[in-house]
């Protein structure tokens, strides 16, 4: 975990994996894991995260589909390649985009 124990990316921001091919939105943060027992075991041992750090929802894409992702902080880069993400639920969750980041609209905020 970060110093100040905050998540070191902001909602609305567009992030990229560190090393799976796809990149998102971030419309949530946990400040520690807050999945299932089942899906933290059906990672990989040699590549599964620490639990007590932040955790991210993601609009993802990739190459062939739009998902929700589930992502640790250690896992994710900042993503400044400029392009559009094109996920289906973008207007669900965000009003518009500006200065390189995706505005919540206010009823998806808590």
């Amino acid at each position: 975990m970060n110093l100040k124990g905050t998540a070191k990316f902001l909602i609305g921001q567009v992030v990229k994996h560190r090393f799976y091919p796809f990149r998102g939105i971030i419309f949530d943060v946990d400040p520690t894991f807050s999945n299932s027992e089942e899906w933290w075991e059906s990672i990989p041992e040699e590549t599964r995260p620490k639990k007590d750090q932040p955790f991210y929802h993601l609009l993802a894409e990739n190459e062939m589909t739009s998902y929700i992702a589930y992502v640790s902080e250690q896992n994710l880069l900042e993503d400044r390649s400029g392009g559009p993400i094109n996920h289906p639920d973008i207007d669900y969750y965000f009003s518009k985009y500006e200065k390189g980041c995706y505005i919540l609209k206010p009823e998806n905020s808590h």
